[in-house]
Order: C-alpha cells, then sequence, then structure tokens
C-alpha cells in the first residue's frame, strides 16, 4: 500500500508526543497534563487510523477496477452504485 507523506508526518508528530511524554514524566509533570498530552496522542492515532483506512479503500477501489478516483466520496459513490 502506498502511504501518502502526511500520514507519515502525522505519525512522527505523535512519536514526538510519545517521547514528550515520557520527558514529562521523567521531570515529574502533573497527572493532569500527562493526561491531556496522551490523549492529544489518542487523537492523532485515531486520525491516522481512519486516513490510513481510506486511504486503503480507495487504493483498492483503483486497482481492482482500474479507474482513477479523486476523492472518498468518489470511491462510496463507485460502490454505492455498485461497481461494474
Amino acid at each position: 500500500m502506498k502511504c501518502d507523506i502526511s500520514l507519515k508526518n502525522r505519525l512522527k508528530r505523535t512519536q514526538g508526543q510519545m517521547q514528550g511524554v515520557l520527558t514529562m514524566m521523567d521531570q515529574d509533570a502533573s497527572c493532569m497534563d500527562i493526561l491531556t498530552q496522551l490523549k492529544a496522542i489518542r487523537s492523532g492515532i485515531d486520525t491516522a487510523i481512519g486516513l490510513l483506512t481510506t486511504s486503503n479503500l480507495i487504493q483498492t477501489i483503483q486497482e481492482k477496477n482500474d479507474i482513477e478516483l479523486a476523492s472518498l466520496e468518489d470511491a462510496i459513490n463507485l460502490v454505492v452504485k455498485g461497481i461494474k
């Protein structure tokens, strides 16, 4: 599967946030501050999962049907209308 650079960048940002949380723990940051960062990390990962799934859907439809889709909306419309 071809991964979009924006997805990789999002995961790198999340990786940096994780390193930041570990640093916060070493510096005895407050539980609330750490929790806030962990929630941001979870949100980033959830978004990455959505982007990865969407990208995979589009790529699969394109490969299986030898067509080019511009967006998720095009992919969904194709599925709803029935792939020939």
